[in-house]
């Protein structure tokens, strides 16, 4: 029995026992499965090892087996920890959340806390857990734990986890506030086309779908350049998709597309907005033309807008990459980028068991490359730059005048 579906008569028997009968029923199929049956059986019953080892134990007895002489009601026994303190899984993520590390954009995340260190962490929140607790609800929460893996992207200097600290302590004011925070960047460019497409997807046997052999630039419908802006707090977003040049133009462009869609509305009356971004490319933390065209966003807006960059080697930080890319990624994976109108609704069809939700349009515009931004463009920039770290972080304020 190697598909689930094999196992429909014998789960339906199990679920009408009682608790006793049904863990003499999963023994009985383990030991009719062989090795491994055991642990197979554990993983479509939901039923731990050791529950069914001790059937195992029962049914191996010499001793006649006897109805049980007093039975757990349903719903009886201890209640979950998760169930007797609410805030517990919310402790926890936020303890996560500031020791999570290594690639966030598998499905799995690892952390390099031990589960002693977490459960006293949560035991001075007031939580009463042990460090099995600990264990069991990472696993449930998607982490597990992990070996080294190659994967760095460049050094990245000591006040790299300073920063992220800062960028963390900024994003719960703002939240706190009710002013938005959005996570920005772009994703890599994509020929649009009938070219192959990485990754598998579910179709009948022997009917792949056919792509071109070669992946010819000039034999391209043209080039897709996604650019997302991701609200965490809202678990949302809006990708702008480009079809000339990845320019700091175009980022801040996609920013007020995601204004005028979608910010504006949700964020009625603030007066901040927070952009956390990676520290180079179009929304670089050198690039001139980011912080111009910043200017004028602020400027058209009225509302002050600060950036916190991520730094340098660190951009698989950045939530946008693992709570709305990777899920864009495996979404269209296996599918060929045949059209523009097929790039938009691969991406606005994104969904999420956490309700991500996702708005995708088309740029038609031509973003013009090496614009030049002058000493005296920059020194009308009405920009104020943060104590800690400034080349990271700094604000941009609107004027009352924009000069022309």
């Amino acid at each position: 029995m190697d598909n689930e579906a094999d196992y429909g008569p014998f789960l339906k028997a199990l679920s009408g026992a009682d608790p006793i009968q049904a863990r003499r029923f999963a023994a009985a199929k383990a030991l009719e499965l062989g090795w491994g049956g055991v642990s197979k059986v554990s993983a479509i019953t939901g039923f731990s090892r050791t529950t069914i080892n001790k059937g195992i134990q029962e049914l191996e007895s010499n001793e006649d087996l006897k109805p049980p002489e007093r039975l757990r009601k349903p719903g009886g026994g201890r209640k979950r920890v998760a169930d007797r303190e609410p805030n517990l899984l919310n402790d926890l993520e936020k303890i996560m959340e500031e020791s999570t590390a290594g690639d966030p954009m598998s499905l799995l995340k690892w952390t390099y806390k031990s589960t002693y260190a977490i459960a006293e962490e949560l035991q001075s929140r007031g939580h009463k857990v042990s460090h099995d607790t600990v264990r069991r609800l990472l696993k449930e929460s998607g982490y597990s734990l992990q070996a080294n893996r190659k994967n760095l992207e460049g050094k990245s200097g000591p006040e790299r986890d300073t920063q992220f600290r800062y960028i963390s302590s900024q994003a719960a004011k703002f939240i706190d506030a009710g002013d938005p925070v959005i996570s920005v960047d772009a994703k890599k460019k994509e020929l649009v086309g009938n070219y192959k497409n990485s990754g598998r997807t579910w179709r009948q046997k022997g009917q792949p779908e056919l792509v071109n052999v070669y992946d010819f630039p000039s034999k391209a419908i043209g080039a897709a350049i996604p650019y997302g802006v991701y609200d965490p707090k809202r678990n949302e977003g809006v990708v702008n998709i480009g079809k000339s040049h990845n320019t700091a133009e175009f980022a801040v462009e996609s920013i007020r597309q995601w204004w005028n869609l979608v910010g504006k509305y949700r964020y009625a009356g603030c007066k901040n907005l927070l952009i956390c971004a990676d520290g180079g490319g179009s929304n670089g933390s050198r690039n001139r033309g980011w912080k111009f065209f910043l200017q004028q966003l602020a400027d058209e807006i009225g509302i002050t807008i600060t950036v916190s960059h991520f730094p340098p080697g660190t951009s698989k930080w950045n939530k946008i990459e693992h709570c709305m890319f990777s899920f864009i990624s495996m979404n269209w994976r296996g599918k060929p980028l045949s059209s523009y109108e097929t790039i938009i609704k691969l991406i606005g069809s994104t969904k999420t068991k956490k309700g991500l939700r996702i708005e995708a349009r088309l740029d038609d515009r031509d973003y013009e490359t090496g614009i030049k931004i002058l000493d005296e463009d920059m020194a009308r920039l009405k920009i104020s730059v943060h104590e800690l770290y400034p080349m990271w972080n700094y604000s941009i304020e609107p004027r009352l005048t924009t000069s022309k």
